[in-house]
């Protein structure tokens, strides 16, 4: 994800995300779930096994969570209408690449974990080297600054909460969203375009005396 994808772009692309789902599939089923014929929805498959998402064994294409959302994003780069990619993707696509992103950088990950006494729910969780990062997945078509600085107060409150339940454990929060130029601040909450999200973690350390870290003594 830290550079532009290769994937030579088919009219058709935007479709096929919706043929993207875990576990094989043909070119037939492929075809059947898209309505895209045949021969464009084989081009469609190859393009995305020679750009390294998915696998092909024997006729079927195996693909992975988050897979569906490193296709969108190479889309959004190409200038793909981000009102078009949007509707063929869901949180759980948005929570899977972030997830797959904070493994390959051997993060432990949870996703989903939910807080009880008040009961809350942190999208995914990344820790490591003693420091916890806790995402909140914002799948949004646009962004107005009243809606991020409320995003923010309450993953505040959520990294509080979830400190309170850790002991001796430190945690920065962070929001991901779908698309934005570049990484912004909110009260020095990281607020990271998906596609800057590698580039962000392989920087996260280096640059975290300029985030909000919430600890407990």
């Amino acid at each position: 994800m830290n550079q532009k994808m290769e994937l030579k772009i088919h009219p058709k692309m935007i479709i096929g995300l919706n043929g993207i789902i875990q576990g094989g599939v043909s070119v037939e089923d492929f075809s059947a779930v898209t309505k895209i014929n045949f021969v464009d929805s084989e081009i469609i498959l190859e393009e995305f096994i020679k750009n390294g998402i998915g696998t092909k064994q024997d006729d079927n294409y195996y693909f992975n969570d988050g897979d569906k959302l490193k296709i969108a994003v190479a889309l959004l780069e190409n200038g793909y209408p981000i009102d078009e990619i949007s509707i063929s993707l869901d949180w759980k696509d948005f929570e899977g690449l972030t997830g797959e992103i904070l493994s390959s950088k051997n993060f432990a990950v949870i996703k989903n974990m939910i807080l009880t006494k008040p009961r809350m729910e942190i999208d995914v969780i990344g820790i490591r080297l003693g420091i916890a990062i806790l995402i909140d997945c914002k799948h949004w078509k646009r962004y107005s600054s009243s809606a991020l600085k409320t995003a923010v107060k309450k993953q505040i409150e959520r990294t509080k909460h979830y400190v309170e339940k850790t002991p001796g454990g430190m945690a920065v929060p962070v929001i991901v969203t779908l698309y934005q130029d570049k990484v912004n601040f909110i009260e020095n909450v990281p607020i990271v375009p998906i596609f800057q999200f590698t580039s962000f973690i392989d920087e996260f350390y280096g640059n975290i005396d300029q985030m909000k870290t919430i600890g407990t003594d």
